[in-house]
């Protein structure tokens, strides 16, 4: 297995700029992971593949306004800096830039959304040797004031202040997310409410997404990318919901990569029946991986040599995972964060 084995053709016109509206009216495309079946239809439709007795676990991460922009205090020069994981009170590791030409102990004035001095400071504590930093903010309490979300770099339309709850799924909770768990933008209040109409359990974790969603796998041997830390919580109530719902016959439906990474490293550390934790998790989920909880994926369709693609490709198999990719592709199917869906059962 090779990381280069993880690409496919995608027209850059096939990129979604904009997400679908309503949420729900997306396209699913469905496939049967032993059959290899494919169905095309539409988000709505996922009514359709639950049964009563079934439960759906989402993640609860809210995205925060993680892209900041300032000067260097004593230059006046340029700098820009991404938030990616809370680290203690007022400190963060963050991606920076110009990092080469910051030095420990430099401080940058940070500006507001109009570009007026804001009064608020960060002072570079640490350089990592993944390129990352340790950053202290003079006033945390002011982050939404002052950044924005930062979209992934395949999007090029910048929200505005009236679209950016559109990053955000309408069941979002717990600030903390870089970026947003994407295969629950499809999801619409009144489709929540039907699927549990149904029968259908509705079950949060919370998992902070971080550096990796960034970050191509840029080792040839995938076993070799070092995995980053993410913070995440599953709570006593959903873990006992699925062990009953497991106990009794019914399906867990995993609504994307990190609700399935949470189940499935608290699997992995205490075993089942699924025991409640906080805390940090790293997974990375490759082809011969054992899944232990989740029956059937919800997901969307990730970029090239990506570790969501790869974890995907682990509960179906890239033969077949591919075949649906290029099926999408000649479908004209809308790809990446505000793009189609996909269920696999």
């Amino acid at each position: 297995m090779r990381t280069s084995d993880f690409n496919y053709h995608l027209p850059l016109e096939y990129i979604a700029q904009t997400p679908a509206e309503p949420r729900d009216s997306s396209r699913l495309l469905v496939l049967d992971r032993l059959s290899r079946a494919i169905e095309h239809r539409r988000f709505s439709d996922i009514l359709d593949y639950l049964r009563p007795g079934d439960a759906m676990v989402f993640n609860d991460s809210r995205v925060i306004p993680a892209r900041l922009f300032g000067c260097k205090k004593d230059t006046g020069a340029r700098v820009e800096a991404l938030l990616l994981l809370r680290r203690a009170p007022g400190e963060w590791q963050a991606l920076i830039k110009p990092a080469r030409r910051l030095g420990i102990g430099s401080v940058v004035e940070l500006y507001d959304k109009s570009g007026t001095a804001a009064g608020v400071t960060l002072e570079l504590l640490h350089k990592d040797a993944d390129g990352t930093a340790t950053l202290r903010i003079s006033d945390e309490a002011r982050l939404d004031e002052l950044g924005i979300l930062a979209l992934p770099p395949y999007i090029h339309h910048q929200l505005t202040e009236t679209e950016v709850e559109r990053y955000q799924t309408v069941y979002s909770r717990v600030a903390g997310s870089v970026a947003a768990p994407t295969a629950g933008l499809h999801f619409t209040p009144s489709l929540l409410a039907a699927i549990e109409a149904k029968g259908v359990k509705l079950l949060f974790v919370t998992l902070h997404i971080g550096l990796d969603t960034f970050r191509p796998v840029k080792e040839e041997d995938p076993s070799k990318h070092p995995i980053h830390r993410e913070y995440a919580v599953l709570p006593l109530e959903t873990a006992a919901a699925i062990n009953e719902v497991k106990a009794s016959g019914g399906r867990i439906f995993g609504v994307g990569t990190s609700a399935v990474r949470t189940l499935e490293w608290a699997a992995g550390q205490n075993g089942l029946p699924l025991k409640p934790f906080a805390g940090w998790v790293e997974l990375f989920i490759l082809p011969g991986f054992e899944f232990r909880v989740i029956d059937c994926l919800v997901t969307n369709f990730h970029l090239p040599r990506g570790t969501p693609l790869m974890l995907a490709a682990a509960f179906t198999g890239w033969d077949r995972l591919r075949a649906a990719y290029d099926t999408a592709v000649a479908r004209k199917y809308r790809f990446y964060s505000f793009g189609d869906g996909m269920l696999i059962v």
